[in-house]
């Protein structure tokens, strides 16, 4: 049968060292790769990074003694070669415990002895960084400063160079105002002169057409008497004849009345009335009336009768038009033997 040592509770195991060891080796190039130089983004020098460093070498040597302790055990308590082992007694179980606690106090010794000094291989690793990295931040800081003292020169440059700019625009611009005025001023003086021409050409003009139509309102009034003399020559005339053709019409309608008349029984000379005609355009009669009344009604009616019976005066369709208008409402008086 074989013996197994005790295991000792402070012995440590293959599986935690070496992934510490690892975890460790990897925040040290992650802590190398971070504290490159760079322009873009400087490192928190107020995080703080603390680990241990465990060696694996001291527990791949430890692990490896107690795997030849037990390969030495198992081969000499292997059934198919070796008989089994007489079984130790207690104080020899004691002295090989008490030799195995001592060997691994003295690793554990020596691999925190290794932790402590990666520790302070780290703190100074550590430290320089942080020291790099203020180092870079003040020259970030000064870098700063020189680009905003640059920029507050070019600002301030660019500001002359406007500023220079806009007094040369206002200058240029005062300038064309001068010249703009001055053309003005020439073009109004041309204006007023040309305006003073041409008041003195219309004035000329408006006393030769003053003249002119002086002259023509003596031609006109000149011609205006002659043709009123002429008018009034042929006024006359045509009132003559007008007065004429009226006293033929008026005749022939006489006398076309006096025949139609019936003169009524008892009427005497003294008896008067007087009938007032209107005639349409071919000489019928439209509307008899009395405008003066004899005072007998058989005597007015009797002359209206007349009238009546005379129509149509067709005579009055030779007459010319302006005669038709005037001869289509007239009086005739009637008195016994007589009509006027």
């Amino acid at each position: 049968m074989a013996i197994k040592p005790p295991r000792d509770p402070q012995d440590v195991g293959y599986t935690w060292p070496t992934v510490l060891a690892v975890a460790v080796h990897l925040l040290v190039v992650l802590f190398s790769l971070v504290s490159l130089p760079s322009s873009t983004a400087e490192p928190d020098s107020s995080s703080i990074v603390q680990a241990t460093f465990v060696s694996t070498e001291t527990f791949t040597d430890q692990a490896q003694q107690t795997t030849d302790q037990q390969a030495a055990l198992n081969s000499s308590t292997d059934p198919d070669e070796a008989e089994p082992a007489p079984e130790p007694d207690a104080s020899e179980q004691e002295a090989l415990q008490q030799q195995a606690d001592e060997a691994a106090a003295r690793e554990e010794a020596q691999a925190q002895a290794r932790a402590e000094e990666q520790a302070r291989e780290l703190q100074e690793a550590q430290a320089q960084a942080e020291a790099e990295a203020q180092r870079r931040e003040e020259e970030a800081q000064r870098l700063a400063e020189q680009q905003e003292v640059a920029a507050q020169a070019r600002e301030e440059a660019q500001r002359e160079a406007e500023a220079e700019a806009q007094r040369q625009r206002e200058a240029e611009a005062e300038a064309q105002r001068q010249r703009e005025a001055e053309a003005e001023a020439q073009r109004q003086r041309e204006a007023e002169a040309e305006a003073q021409r041409q008041r003195e050409a219309e004035a000329e003009a408006q006393r030769q057409r003053e003249a002119e139509a002086e002259a023509q309102r003596q031609r006109e009034a000149e011609a205006a008497m002659q043709r009123q003399l002429e008018g009034e020559a042929q006024a006359a005339a045509n009132a003559q004849q007008a007065q004429q053709a009226a006293n033929g019409f008026i005749n022939i309608v006489r006398r076309a009345v006096e025949q139609a008349w019936l003169i009524p029984a008892g009427a005497s000379d003294a008896m008067s009335a007087t009938i007032q005609v209107r005639l349409g355009p071919s000489g019928e009669v439209l509307l008899t009336t009395i405008a003066t009344s004899s005072g007998d009604s058989a005597f007015d009616r009797s002359a209206m009768q007349a009238v009546e019976h005379a129509a149509p005066f067709s005579e009055l369709r030779d007459l010319p038009a302006e005669q038709q208008r005037n001869l289509r409402q007239f009086n005739l008086r009637f008195t016994p033997g007589d009509v006027r």
